[in-house]
């Protein structure tokens, strides 16, 4: 049986074209918490045969999202800052692990820390806000 957090990632991702296109994959769901994986394409490149960082911060942004909405609140990202320490390339498996480190009644601040198979630091690091409005999402209970 799905728990709330799950119910809301699949009603999310229904509709949710980018994150289908980046081709992650959901690891684990869970109430304020959020691992996600995706392997590096070539359209996901840049110029200099790196992953573009609007990818990588694509996908930091989608591991925020289902992590912050899966409260079961809408809750958009209104502040993001990412920092970028190393480069991914073709084939690289990143996995993007968001964790909620704030939770208010109308704010939540997320950490999402993105790493890549058979490397031990961290590529990139990604903090946001989002705001927690009061509006559920529809999900079947």
């Amino acid at each position: 049986m799905k728990n709330k957090a799950q119910k809301v990632y699949d009603s999310m991702m229904e509709n949710d074209f980018c994150s289908q296109w980046l081709g992650i994959k959901p690891i684990l769901i869970e109430e304020g918490h959020c691992i996600l994986e995706m392997e590096v394409r070539k359209e996901m490149l840049n110029g200099f045969g790196t992953l573009h960082g609007g990818m990588a911060y694509s996908l930091a942004d989608s591991a925020l999202a289902f992590a912050s909405n899966s409260y079961g609140l809408i809750s958009p990202l209104i502040n993001g800052n990412m920092s970028y320490s190393k480069s991914a390339k073709i084939g690289d498996v990143l996995t993007a692990k968001a964790q909620v480190i704030s939770l208010g009644n109308k704010k939540a601040d997320i950490d999402v820390v993105i790493t890549c198979k058979g490397h031990e630091t961290p590529f990139y690091f990604f903090r946001g806000t989002v705001y927690r409005t009061s509006k559920e999402h529809l999900i079947e209970v």
